[in-house]
């Protein structure tokens, strides 16, 4: 019989930390053997606690300051890492990529099928209107996010950008507030709402004379991100079982 595919998660008494417990306690091919919480925090261990084989994939959803302490500490043992943290910086990127290259990271800023599926329709979309199409990003989230846009809709954003050949950061607005003048040709705006316990919303408009499309999806319940994370898990350790190194997203896992 094949052993449980053995899972670290950091933060498991947080909101997404307990969905995903949930999920692997009910799953007969995963185990959690490995719960990570702050030096101050009950159900767990620090991560630095832990031995040199606690887990065989990391999944991480906690808070951008942990990135570079669960960077070093995949690469150093070799264990896969499944990171859902957004609002990185150039930095924490940096220590990203940098793991990817002793280890398997699996990065990604949403892990629904959903709203992968809505990124790419969204990019179609833009490919084909071009620069004739205005774009506006909207997302809503609960109160309690901490980062704004989010990682998803600046992941939408980037996507229809590159689909258009342009250069995100140039055409990038992030809301609009007093005399601001016309709509450039071009400009991708992106607007984030924060209210109440709203899982997720995501929805992209793009008008051009006489018409308008909207793309939407909405996310139900936080399990649906946690059944993404556990597949991309189960991905990240077949892969890297065969000696694989680098990073990957929701494009690889849906090939």
């Amino acid at each position: 019989m094949t052993s449980p595919l053995r899972i670290g998660i950091s933060g498991p008494n947080g909101r997404m930390g307990t969905a995903l417990v949930e999920l692997v306690d009910a799953a007969t091919d995963l185990e959690v053997t490995a719960r990570i919480t702050l030096p101050n925090e009950s159900g767990g261990l620090p991560l630095d606690k832990w031995g040199n084989d606690p887990c065989d994939v990391l999944i991480d959803f906690t808070h951008r300051e942990a990135v570079a302490d669960h960077a070093e500490w995949t690469a150093r043992h070799g264990v896969a890492w499944v990171l859902g943290t957004t609002g990185l910086t150039p930095e924490d990127h940096a220590h990203v990529a940098e793991a990817a290259r002793q280890t398997l990271v699996f990065h990604a800023s949403n892990f629904s099928l959903g709203v992968a599926l809505l990124t790419d329709l969204a990019a179609r979309a833009a490919r084909v209107l071009g620069l004739d199409a205005d774009v506006e990003v909207i997302e809503a989230h609960h109160h309690h996010k901490k980062d704004a846009p989010s990682g998803t809709a600046l992941t939408v954003a980037k996507a229809i950008a590159q689909a258009r050949g342009q250069d995100f950061d140039s055409v990038r607005c992030d809301g609009r507030s007093g005399i601001c003048g016309e709509r450039p040709r071009g400009e991708i705006g992106i607007h984030a709402i924060r209210l109440g316990d709203v899982v997720g919303e995501h929805e992209v408009q793009l008008a051009w004379p006489l018409e308008r499309i909207k793309i939407s999806h909405e996310a139900r319940d936080r399990k649906v991100f946690a059944h993404g994370a556990l597949r991309a898990a189960r991905f990240v350790a077949e892969r890297r079982a065969a000696g694989d190194t680098g990073l990957v997203g929701m494009a690889e896992l849906l090939g």
